[in-house]
């Protein structure tokens, strides 16, 4: 059977495939924009995130929109967003698929 916290962080990684930087054609999760996610047994998750750059002008977009679609998350108690810079994110970080789409391979 499977664990609760693994449904709900499928559930998570399902979701962030749907944040996309208004920019970009790819999704956050496949660009590598997403370092950590954790999810404590109160079902409170907390997401440390970063950009492709740091003066991304759709900063704030990009993180309430994570924060929005996270808490429509059935049993999702609280969402906490951490943006950081470090490391600093490279097209390395990105998924076979998302460097296929942008070009990079």
């Amino acid at each position: 059977m499977e664990n609760e916290n693994t449904t709900i962080e499928e559930k998570i990684v399902k979701m962030l495939r749907t944040v996309y930087d208004p920019e970009i054609p790819v999704n956050v999760y496949d660009l590598g924009l997403i370092y950590n996610v954790e999810v404590d047994d109160e079902k409170n998750v907390k997401i440390e995130m970063t950009l492709t750059a740091p003066n991304c002008p759709a900063a704030d977009f990009i993180v309430e929109d994570v924060r929005m679609k996270i808490e429509s998350i059935e049993d999702v108690k609280s969402v906490d967003i951490q943006l950081v810079f470090e490391p600093e994110w490279d097209k390395d970080m990105m998924s076979e698929e998302a460097k296929l789409e942008l070009g990079f391979l």
